[in-house]
């Protein structure tokens, strides 16, 4: 299990233990509105979530979303981490916090040490990123960590339409 350490955060391994935490963040309304209704309405969703999304991409891919966690009082913020889509030949970067955690830094400050996890662990050069056009706080988020917008592309079944950004590490 990997373990990144930021001055404010601690990143590790999501597990079934955060069930409430993703429960509560996957039904969330910007959650829902910028990155989609993934049908977590129970605590047994939120485990299959968990299940079949991080911790099995942890096994596959050696990376996955991560817990972020307040190394001041151990509360768990969000997530952040890589995924692996059939959709791109890359890695994108994925996050999302909960509400009362936005907008204090910790989503910059956790990007940046899993970018650099995927530079030096992984030996990845790029990573890309998905972001609904309308999100306007990740596109200046992406923008700081010197993402380049690529274009647009439709990879959910709904038909909406996700702006492409890459990042050269």
């Amino acid at each position: 299990m990997n373990t990144l350490l930021t001055p404010r955060l601690c990143i590790d391994e999501l597990s079934l233990d955060d069930g409430d935490f993703i429960l509560a963040l996957l039904n969330d309304s910007d959650f829902l509105r910028y990155i989609g209704d993934r049908g977590v309405r129970t605590l047994e969703d939120a485990h299959q979530y968990l299940r079949e999304g991080p911790m099995a991409s942890y096994q596959r891919h050696g990376f996955g979303l991560w817990r972020l966690s307040a190394r001041s009082d151990g509360r768990t913020l969000g997530m952040c981490g890589l995924l692996q889509r059939d959709a791109l030949h890359v890695p994108d970067l994925g996050y999302a916090l909960l509400a009362d955690e936005r907008r204090q830094g910790y989503t910059l400050e956790a990007c940046r040490a899993v970018l650099a996890d995927a530079k030096n662990r992984l030996g990845l050069s790029q990573v890309a990123a998905l972001v609904d056009p309308e999100n306007r706080a990740s596109l200046a988020l992406l923008e700081q960590l010197r993402f380049s917008l690529l274009g647009e592309l439709c990879i959910n079944p709904d038909g909406d339409r996700s702006r492409l950004l890459l990042c050269e590490l």
